[in-house]
């Protein structure tokens, strides 16, 4: 009886998934969206041309000779307002010394500034003091489209985890649909199991699409054995849908849920690394970036995507990720109520 009850309620989980295409929308179509729209803001482009204003025309070949240097003349008067109005970034003044015009809190600005000045200086026969050349990485692994899509995968996975099953048990709650639960011989196990199971049945194809997008479209790297990434999406699909059963597990209201989640999903958006490095944030917070499940969700994904880490070489952060979801789903087995 156990076993066809949980079958049949994990069926249902199932079939009430694709029967809401809001939900269908945010767990496959939105996170694509996304990736395609950010993978073309931070396309690989050409090196930028940046534009600076000089007041001797003397000076127009010298600088001309970077390429990255877009120069224009004007007279003092000219470029003060052209400098002011935005239409440059540096003036530069001819006389002993060289005056540079410029906003130093613009870091544009600051750079077109370099430029302009190794120009003028290789034009004057200066010799560096230390030789160097450029090496260009480009890569794939190396670009921001590539750091990206590993976060947006765990923030997807986390997302359609928390909110999927938590609106789910709290809407059935808000419509005395669980109270009529009580009576059947299931048990509060089951019930929160089947929707764990129910997790199984739609992973593949949400992580799927998701990467293979990222990888026909963007060429993002898949560097980590499929099965052992499948192995990382599947514990923490299900380590986020212990914290949505969690936080649905008393709430009466859908209003009540969503705050809920949100007000746990809110610092796991901000430190957890989707968009940038968690290293940015200072030292004394580390303990408390790194116990997030997202960090861990996120490090492993991008590890094992980018890097070709293994299992084992990334066993801290799937520990972090199990104790979340055993932590949590005996939690939840402790609180839920039916009505």
């Amino acid at each position: 009886m156990g076993n066809s009850s949980l079958g049949q309620l994990t069926m249902v989980r199932y079939r009430e998934f694709w029967r809401e295409p809001e939900a269908v929308f945010w767990a496959f179509i939105f996170p694509v969206l996304l990736t395609a729209g950010l993978g073309i803001a931070f396309r690989n482009r050409p090196p930028e041309v940046v534009k600076i204003g000089v007041t001797d025309q003397s000076l127009v070949s010298v600088l001309k000779s970077d390429k990255s240097l877009d120069v224009r003349v004007f007279s003092p008067a000219e470029g003060a307002d052209a400098l002011r109005m935005g239409r440059i970034l540096v003036l530069v003044e001819p006389g002993s010394p060289t005056t540079y015009r410029y906003d130093d809190t613009n870091p544009e600005a600051r750079n077109a500034r370099l430029l302009a000045d190794r120009a003028l200086q290789a034009a004057a026969g200066a010799t560096p003091a230390v030789k160097t050349r450029d090496e260009l990485v480009r890569e794939p692994g190396s670009r921001y489209i590539d750091f990206l899509v590993p976060g947006l995968l765990a923030m997807n996975l986390m997302g359609s985890g928390i909110w999927g099953l938590g609106f789910t048990i709290v809407d059935a709650r808000r419509k005395k649909l669980l109270k009529r639960l009580v009576a059947s011989p299931m048990s509060k196990t089951e019930y929160l199991l089947s929707f764990l199971l129910s997790r199984l049945s739609m992973l593949a194809i949400e992580v799927g699409v998701l990467i293979g997008f990222a990888i026909w479209v963007f060429g993002v790297p898949m560097r980590m054995p499929l099965w052992e990434m499948a192995v990382v999406c599947l514990l923490t699909a299900l380590a986020f849908s212990a914290v949505g059963l969690l936080i649905a597990s008393r709430a009466r209201t859908l209003e009540a849920a969503s705050g809920l989640m949100n007000f746990v999903m809110l610092p796991m958006w901000i430190f957890s690394g989707v968009f940038f490095s968690s290293e940015r944030f200072p030292a004394a917070i580390q303990p408390f970036v790194q116990a997030l499940p997202l960090t861990a969700a996120v490090d492993a994904l991008r590890g094992g995507m980018l890097q070709g880490a293994r299992l084992h070489q990334i066993s801290g952060e799937l520990g972090i990720l199990t104790g979340w979801l055993v932590v949590c789903f005996i939690a939840a087995l402790k609180l839920f109520r039916w009505k």
